[in-house]
């Protein structure tokens, strides 16, 4: 057996996530109502930016993110969130909802109209500024795209109007139009929202534990304190690679998404886990990511994809491939990247590398100041509070329907609208107290400026040195890069095990 391959079959635990003593009874157990009260904190979290290791000497025991904060354990209840909103911020209106599908659908409309017939050959002679001209084109429409992504996604949380039928409608014309499996993502989508930050039972943004990093790259958990620094060029071309292909590997093959899918309680899971081939999509009724009561809704979300299949087909066939591939597929990669998943490991040339994707959906749950649940430390409201707001100017506020600007708010209570969630997000910043995130500075320029601090400084997850009782479940981001608090020194491992 080669020296890799030995190095590779051993994993010296730090942590066991998948432990008989983290039962999924038990986390399941804590309702969102009655989640237990904890002493109030007196210190401060902020998204700091750490230039350097940090000293942590004589703290061993407390909880410290990534940046050196202490951290507390959240000490409100969902009750006390909700009974903080005012009532006016949960009403919803269809005939408001259906204006703004109408405003982004002309929108997408109207710039099309113009490209196609401003941008030709006659009116534009010169063949690299009708290039440039199209690149603009698909970026735009990227923009709006992502907009109309986002109307439908309230429709899965029902937040779009009082009426089921209306949301589930427009939700499926508008997700099918953008190649999403809308009924097929809603079940999956809200099995995250009842799970979040919870390492065993979170659908999605589940970062790999210490030993999983480990094993991923060929190393001992004890020995990435040793790991030399990721070099910019390497973290820079996984970010951009990532952001292109996460949102359809997540449809596909359920990339970020947890892998116990033995647990399912149907039996489905039985043999099947993430990746191509492994079973878990969001396309196939059997799959284990839902019941076998879904099972027409995944067929209808798999006939909105054949239809729109289908009319791009047809669009391609009498018009041009190269012309389908500039007036939708582009911008098609555009909405991939603000909507960009997790992580993904993938093998190139015997190499693992860990990619990161940016953007929303990324930058909504990955931030070194976030913590992570093992099954025994977490509650709903633990796992909601587990979130960051960020700011994104114009763009995110209006074209994005403020979905990155009032995310915290939206995973307490998904069924407010969004035009509605600045000022119920007001409302429960004093209740969250220390515990409501948010990195606004800078605006956009610190939203884009985010995204690289994250995939620097948040390679996986551990628990903090010392940590006793519910506290050793509480898991925050360490890093390869030398930021932030250090990964603890473990032990080498016997060496009859090494060898």
């Amino acid at each position: 057996m080669s020296a890799i391959t030995t190095r590779r079959s051993f994993v010296h635990t730090a942590e066991n996530v998948d432990s008989a003593s983290s039962s999924t009874s038990n986390s399941n157990a804590a309702s969102p109502q009655d989640t237990p009260q904890q002493s109030p904190s007196s210190t401060s979290l902020s998204s700091l930016e750490s230039s350097g290791v940090l000293d942590v000497k004589n703290v061993n025991g407390k909880l410290l993110d990534t940046c050196g904060n202490e951290f507390q354990l959240p000490d409100f209840t969902v009750k006390q969130i909700r009974d903080a909103i005012p009532a006016r911020c949960f009403q919803r209106s269809g005939a408001k909802g259906l204006g703004y599908v109408a405003r982004d659908i002309a929108s997408l409309a109207i710039t099309f109209y113009l490209f196609r017939t401003l941008v030709t050959p006659e009116n534009v002679p010169s063949k690299s500024t009708r290039a440039v001209l199209w690149a603009v084109y698909s970026f735009i429409q990227g923009l709006f795209g992502t907009g109309l992504w986002v109307l439908a996604h309230e429709c899965g949380h029902q937040s779009f109007s009082p009426s089921k039928t209306l949301n589930d409608t427009v939700g499926w014309f508008c997700h099918s139009a953008l190649l999403v499996p809308y009924f097929s993502w809603k079940i999956s989508h809200g099995k995250h929202h009842k799970a979040t930050g919870h390492l065993e039972r979170d659908m999605v943004f589940v970062p790999k534990t210490r030993n999983e990093y480990a094993s991923k790259v060929g190393y001992y958990a004890h020995e990435l304190t040793e790991l030399m620094e990721e070099t910019p060029l390497v973290t820079a071309g996984t970010l951009i690679g990532q952001q292109l292909v996460g949102w359809p590997l997540y449809l596909i093959a359920n990339v970020t998404g947890h892998d116990y899918h033995g647990r399912q309680s149907e039996g489905r899971g039985k043999g099947k886990q993430n990746g191509f081939g492994g079973g878990v999509n969001h396309f196939d009724p059997s799959s284990p990511l839902y019941e076998a009561k879904d099972g027409k809704l995944i067929l209808l979300s798999d006939l909105g994809l054949a239809i729109t299949g289908l009319v791009l087909f047809l669009v391609g066939h009498n018009f041009g491939w190269t012309n389908l591939v500039v007036w939708y597929f582009v911008p098609y990669l555009w909405v991939n990247h603000w909507l960009g998943k997790r992580r993904l490991l993938i093998k190139i040339s015997q190499m693992h590398s860990d990619l990161f994707a940016v953007a929303i959906t990324f930058l909504q749950h990955t931030d070194p100041t976030l913590p992570h649940y093992e099954a025994e430390s977490w509650n709903f409201a633990r796992g909601a509070a587990a979130t960051i707001d960020r700011e994104f100017g114009f763009i995110g506020r209006h074209l994005f329907h403020g979905i990155i600007e009032t995310h915290v708010l939206h995973h307490f209570v998904s069924i407010i609208p969004f035009y509605n969630a600045d000022e119920a997000t007001e409302a429960i910043k004093p209740v969250m107290g220390q515990h409501y995130r948010s990195n606004v500075e800078e605006g956009p320029i610190g939203f884009l400026k985010s995204m690289w601090r994250s995939a620097r400084m948040c390679h996986w997850i551990e628990p903090c040195e010392g940590a006793e009782g519910e506290k050793k479940g509480v898991l925050f981001f360490r890093n390869r890069n030398g930021l932030g608090v250090p990964p603890h020194k473990m032990p080498d491992p016997p060496r009859a095990i090494r060898n």
